[in-house]
């Protein structure tokens, strides 16, 4: 995109009814309208034209972004960096077990004492069903009673970084992939998407991916296909969503037991791990209840459970089905890859390896996807605020 792309980019921006993302959280994608999300796509590529020709988008000089995850990450965790570092903020990650809240600080506590001058906090917490999203929205609550109460100037925004429900950076980032790799939003329409489950030598991973999948794709207008064995269903609640979102926008939405089914005549692919429902509910329980010797049983059973799918693998084979047999293999990374991280894992190692520049461009979107969410949720006026920037015209390298 050159300059005058992005200034015609800004003008389709001014169109948009973004104004309910200021001063607001982003937790999940269904709660926001399709204007909104337009919106972060928008500014998104906005954001990836002006890097590529080396205009600054800092918007602030000074504030921080508060980094909390209490999972194991590493794309999402330096895209949240690079996000913030990109528009001008500070980061600081903040470390639970070097903490007050190792000794049992409160929520509320802890959320206003790190939020003086902050403008972002980026939360992951995606272990637990029941837990993850409810802890953003208490942090949420406590850092609005923060604001309201004079302590804090500034109520920072909270951005889901990957819950128990959703990972909306994710899905937002691969569904900006798929508009550029296809040509535009319209021309996802029609597309079938298979996001199927894949075998894994481990277990518990979280069911946000697929759930953020199916949530957000589903508003497009594609054929979303939802295909896993018996036993590793998602939240109804989301497969409700994903439901209401294909019946809207003409799509649909799909389920089966069959790997095969899935991928045939399948423009996308996504196989990829996840727990059963079932099972992470009782494992949240399970920790809960301070019962490790059930969780080290549960452990040992799902395992058990996993390797009777062996045979559900990402192969030749099944991109051979796939439309003119050349899908688009999506993965959000890391992939347990058969035969170079695994014996036995998601995705066969020669499909793996021909979509490793497609699977890092995937990747590639999620800091500028991060940055609009921070930048709609700070700025009223975001065309307006766009426009001074592209006017001042600062190069980022100088």
């Amino acid at each position: 995109m050159d300059k005058i792309g992005i200034q015609e980019s800004v003008k389709a921006l001014s169109q948009l009814r973004s104004e309910g993302m200021h001063l607001d959280d982003f937790l999940l994608t269904w709660e926001r309208s399709d204007d909104e999300i337009a919106a972060t796509f928008a500014v998104a590529e906005i954001f990836r034209g002006m890097r590529q020709n080396n205009i600054s988008a800092r918007v602030f000089d000074s504030g921080l972004a508060i980094s909390l995850f209490r999972d194991n990450s590493t794309r999402t965790r330096f895209s949240f960096a690079s996000a913030a570092n990109f528009l001008g903020l500070a980061l600081q990650d903040l470390d639970e077990g070097k903490s007050q809240i190792a000794h049992g600080e409160t929520v509320r506590e802890t959320a206003n004492m790190v939020s003086f001058m902050a403008d972002v906090i980026g939360i992951r917490d995606d272990m637990y069903i029941g837990k993850g999203n409810a802890y953003m929205r208490e942090v949420a609550t406590a850092v609005q009673q923060g604001h309201e109460a004079g302590i804090l100037e500034q109520r920072p925004t909270i951005v889901n970084l990957q819950c128990d429900i959703d990972h909306p950076t994710q899905s937002m980032a691969d569904t900006l992939h798929l508009i550029n790799h296809f040509g535009g939003v319209e021309k996802l329409r029609g597309k079938k998407i298979a996001m199927s489950w894949a075998y894994s030598p481990s277990y518990g991973k979280p069911l946000s991916v697929p759930q953020g999948v199916v949530g957000l794709m589903t508003r497009f207008g594609m054929d979303v296909v939802l295909a896993h064995p018996k036993g590793y269903e998602i939240m109804p609640e989301v497969e409700a969503v994903a439901k209401r979102n294909a019946a809207a926008s003409g799509g649909s939405f799909v389920k089966t037991n069959s790997m095969e089914a899935a991928f045939e005549g399948a423009d996308i692919v996504y196989p990829k791990s996840w727990a059963p429902f079932a099972a992470m509910e009782k494992r949240t329980d399970l920790y809960g209840n301070g019962d490790f010797e059930s969780i080290k049983v549960l452990e040992k059973e799902l395992l058990a459970q996993n390797a009777e799918f062996k045979k559900w693998e990402c192969t030749e084979s099944l991109m051979g089905q796939t439309r003119e047999k050349k899908a688009l293999y999506l993965h959000c990374l890391p992939a347990d890859i058969t035969g170079v991280s695994c014996d036995a894992g998601e995705v066969a190692a020669s499909v793996f390896d021909r979509s490793r520049d497609p699977l890092y461009r995937q990747a590639s979107y999620k800091p500028y996807i991060i940055a609009a969410m921070i930048f709609l949720a700070r700025f009223k006026n975001p065309a307006g605020k766009l426009m001074d920037l592209l006017n001042a015209g600062f190069a980022r390298i100088r």
